[in-house]
């Protein structure tokens, strides 16, 4: 089975210090990667946090925490976009055999909503 994993830069900074990280370190998307078999994809959205892909506006409890539980960046909206847009593209690739958008992705020649921190694929 084909794996994505999609990082966050943002997931190993704690927010506060009464909470740890929401994603630290021996435990987070890089481990988890670590662990996957071919193949996989591995990217990390640079200045974002861990629920950043979630909506702007979270209703309750729950969703106040996700701002105040763990480390977001400054919008969002772009990390939004960026997991549809890599979701999409892994997919099409594994499920259809077209991985023009993925290794364009991957090579850094298709204009990101985000910078990508580090980009490892292993087919």
């Amino acid at each position: 089975m084909a794996v994505l994993v999609i990082g966050s830069g943002l997931g190993e900074v704690k927010r506060n210090p009464l909470f740890p990280a929401c994603a630290p370190n021996g435990v987070n998307h890089r481990d988890f990667y670590n662990e996957c078999c071919r193949p996989v994809c591995y990217v990390v959205a640079k200045d974002y946090g861990h629920v950043d892909m979630l909506d702007d506006e979270t209703k309750g409890v729950r969703g106040k925490a996700t701002y105040c539980l763990c480390k977001n960046g400054k919008s969002r909206e772009p990390m939004r976009r960026f997991v549809g847009g890599i979701v999409v593209a892994f997919l099409e690739d594994y499920l259809k055999g077209n991985s023009s958008d993925l290794m364009a992705i991957k090579d850094g020649y298709i204009t990101l909503p985000v910078e990508l921190q580090d980009a490892d694929f292993r087919v």
